[in-house]
């Protein structure tokens, strides 16, 4: 009988502990970033009715849900403040006793080994719901950063493990990156929300943040849906500024976006 010449992948799927001997990419709970929504106030967890299990949450809420994260084996949170007060240029998000200020400080204090990854923007703090400075209708580029370095700083004061600017303003990464080095803070990292799309699936975020705009929308800063080759203009960006870490969000619908930004700046 005549030998057949191929080969014989399979010899390595026999088994589960000889697929898990060779499996390439691994998901595990520390690879999890779990998002905290934080409010002002007592005894407040509410669900946020468009994310079951998601919920807003007091400060003396917060300690009963980290412990649950950590028991998980999840080792990173992301904080999102939600103030009750909202004013044009959101001077909750870079005061030093703002909500997520407030609770960087106590989880840190509570549990110092949880990675805090803070959010930096400015929409869940301004009246008008936009990602920086308004002036005749038009989102301002760069009186918006010098707020964003204001925020961060404060951010890395209370004790934020990592930064993570998210409003995709021109020239974001390199202010937050000054504005931080300036502070003394040479060695807290950014992770920059590098590509972000204008997109329907942030309407259950935005629920949660209460950070829907009051008028208009957010297509002239965060990028346009059908753009593949500007999202690597954008990811470069921000790594020749100075970022750490790359998001793409969404991350599902744009799979093709991660896995460019993967093989472009690894």
């Amino acid at each position: 009988m005549k030998q057949l010449d191929f080969s014989r992948h399979r010899r390595l799927r026999q088994s589960a502990n000889m697929r898990a001997l060779v499996r390439e990419n691994h998901l595990r709970t520390e690879d999890l970033i779990y998002p905290l929504f934080v409010v002002e106030g007592k005894k407040i967890k509410n669900e946020v009715s468009s994310m079951p299990g998601v919920y807003h949450l007091s400060l003396d809420m917060l300690d009963e849900e980290i412990a649950e994260v950590e028991g998980l084996g999840i080792k990173s949170v992301l904080l999102f403040g939600v103030p009750n007060e909202k004013d044009e240029v959101g001077c909750q998000a870079y005061h030093d006793h703002g909500i997520v200020q407030e609770a960087t400080r106590q989880i840190k204090k509570n549990y110092p080994d949880m990675v805090v990854v803070a959010d930096t923007c400015l929409c869940e703090y301004t009246s008008h719901g936009h990602c920086g400075v308004i002036e005749d209708g038009k989102v301002l580029n760069d009186p918006s950063l010098e707020l964003l370095g204001k925020t961060a700083v404060s951010q890395a004061k209370a004790g934020a493990d990592i930064i993570a600017p998210s409003n995709m303003m021109d020239g974001f990464v390199s202010a937050i990156r000054l504005a931080l080095d300036e502070a003394g803070f040479h060695d807290v990292p950014i992770m920059s929300y590098a590509v972000k799309y204008s997109s329907a699936f942030y309407g259950p975020f935005r629920e949660a943040a209460e950070s829907t705009p009051q008028f208009g929308d957010r297509k002239s800063y965060q990028m346009d849906p059908a753009n593949r080759i500007e999202a690597m203009r954008e990811a470069e960006s921000d790594v020749l500024e100075g970022a750490d870490f790359l998001i793409v969000k969404p991350g599902m619908p744009y799979l093709d976006i991660v896995r460019d930004v993967k093989n472009n700046f690894n």
